[in-house]
């Protein structure tokens, strides 16, 4: 099973990071405030940063590794580095 991690711009412009199997259908929780509680208080505005992993332990070291050890700048140029991908992987899913 394909595990796919993905960046959320919030509303207030902050960002979110999480994985999903089926990344369509969390980002409409994440819109519909079903989703985690960071993204209840902070709405999310758009998926800004996508990459898909073999399988979940993959999707969770690299989450970690976002979540944790990247400063905010670090994340920006992460995102904007993998504009490309992010931009075919989000028309591949139809989001």
């Amino acid at each position: 099973m394909k595990y796919y991690l993905y960046i959320i711009l919030t509303q207030d412009n902050t960002l979110y990071t999480g994985i999903a199997l089926d990344v369509k259908k969390r980002f409409i929780q994440h819109k519909e405030k079903k989703g985690a509680k960071y993204t209840i208080s902070h709405k999310p505005k758009e998926i800004v940063y996508l990459d898909v992993f073999e399988n979940k332990s993959l999707a969770l070291s690299e989450e970690y590794r976002i979540k944790k050890t990247l400063k905010r700048q670090q994340k920006l140029e992460l995102i904007e580095k993998n504009k490309s991908k992010t931009k075919e992987l989000l028309s591949l899913l139809d989001i």
